[in-house]
């Protein structure tokens, strides 16, 4: 990808169907913490609310999609820097199987961080699932602190965090 062949926009209604097949198509996967019922159109419906899910198209066709999240549990854990909050989130991550490997999870984790900054976060804080090698590997480049291990949602995630 050496000159820019794409567009990060924020997600509309129009988009929900090719989401949450995008979504979908993770479902299953190794290292895929995401089950039949989630995420849904219910999920959907909460970040489009909040103008919080950003796609990645090529050609009119979305290859990535990531939301800026808000999950009062996840905030709540003590693991997280009282120094670099307000703090925000990222989830679900996810790139069309046939184009993972090519970098686009690194540009929508890079695009998710400035929309943070942008809206006035000093941090950014979310949980891996401690077996997805995958998503470890991609976060690794960005500099990110494991501050704690937890059991939540029925999985067992690393709780990584960085200043913005």
């Amino acid at each position: 990808m050496s000159k820019v062949d794409y567009e990060i926009v924020l997600a509309n209604e129009e988009d929900r169907t090719d989401i949450l097949s995008l979504y979908d198509m993770q479902k299953g996967r190794e290292f895929c913490p995401w089950s039949e019922d989630y995420p849904s159109n219910e999920t959907i419906d909460f970040d489009l609310s909040r103008d919080a899910l950003y796609v990645l198209k090529k050609d009119g066709k979305i290859l990535a999609a990531i939301s800026l999240e808000e999950d009062e549990d996840v905030d709540s854990i003590s693991f997280w820097d009282d120094n670099l909050r307000p703090e925000g989130e990222l989830a679900r991550l996810a790139v069309h199987p046939d184009e993972q490997s090519k970098g686009y999870g690194k540009i929508m984790l890079r695009y998710g961080m400035e929309e943070l900054k942008r809206r006035g976060y000093k941090g950014i804080h979310f949980l891996v699932n401690k077996y997805n090698i995958k998503a470890i590997s991609c976060y690794e480049v960005f500099g990110f602190r494991v501050v704690g291990e937890i059991h939540m949602f029925e999985q067992d995630f690393f709780c990584y965090e960085k200043e913005l």
